[in-house]
């Protein structure tokens, strides 16, 4: 049972959840990226567009979003996406993915595909080859790996997310990792030379690190350096003051 399980569980991890957007602000490629400025007053108020909150009702007694094309839509254990809800704008970004055949983990929407390249593009500038795991997922294709996850671990397991809560069928987010790491995704990418320049530079092109560490209470999942989510341009904001989407959104005032 246990080399059954183990066996599982690395077969997972390339394939769990890791568990309309509107104007969106095209972010430019930095040449010289800065790190973490400390020159922001924690104290200056924040603002929101008031179509970029979840716009929630409950579903078959569940509250699900109803803008899900929002592309700061927070998916998580609490909200969940329609079981119908395919993004009309995937498209596949010019990047290095970890295998050759075409399949749906190579789309992310338009806008994250974009700055993704630009993202991928500076790493390799500065010298970090980087490579793409998994981005969208469907409703259907989490159901298959929900289902198989408790076959194996139990009801109660916590490696795959539930269908319709899974970042990934978004769009908007994409697993990474290096070749220094043969692939896996691991919090060892974490320790990589490729994964501490992702942290400290993904918000520039509009990525943060959604389930960073020392956050698991807050996001309900355990820390993954190699999720990332794209937010488009409040990703600095989120980045400097250390904090989650969940942390974000609940003190973004709405205008």
């Amino acid at each position: 049972m246990y080399k059954s399980t183990m066996a599982f569980i690395c077969m997972m991890m390339l394939t769990t959840g890791c568990s309309g957007i509107g104007s969106v602000t095209k972010l430019p490629l930095k040449e010289e990226p800065s790190l973490k400025s400390t020159s922001f007053n924690e104290e200056d108020p924040m603002y929101l567009q008031a179509h970029l909150f979840n716009e929630v009702i409950k579903v078959s007694g569940q509250p699900t979003i109803m803008n899900p094309d929002n592309y700061v839509a927070n998916v998580n254990r609490d909200f969940k996406l329609p079981a119908d809800y395919k993004p009309e704008d995937l498209v596949i970004p010019n990047i290095r993915f970890s295998f050759d055949y075409i399949d749906d983990r190579r789309y992310v929407r338009e806008d994250a595909a974009n700055s993704l390249e630009q993202l991928f593009e500076a790493a390799e500038d500065d010298g970090f080859i980087l490579y793409a795991i998994s981005g969208y997922r469907s409703y259907e294709r989490q159901e298959v790996l929900y289902e198989e996850a408790q076959s194996v671990q139990g009801k109660n397991q916590s490696l795959v997310a539930m269908p319709g809560h899974s970042e990934h069928q978004t769009g908007l987010a994409i697993d990474i990792s290096s070749a220094s790491i043969n692939y896996a995704l691991s919090k060892k990418f974490g320790e990589t030379e490729e994964g501490n320049w992702v942290k400290d530079h993904a918000h520039l092109f509009g990525f943060i690190i959604r389930y960073p560490e020392g956050k698991e209470e807050v996001t309900g999942y355990s820390y993954e350096p190699w999720h990332l989510r794209y937010v488009g341009d409040i990703a600095t904001d989120i980045y400097v003051r250390e904090y989650t989407l969940e942390e974000y959104l609940e003190v973004v005032k709405k205008m």
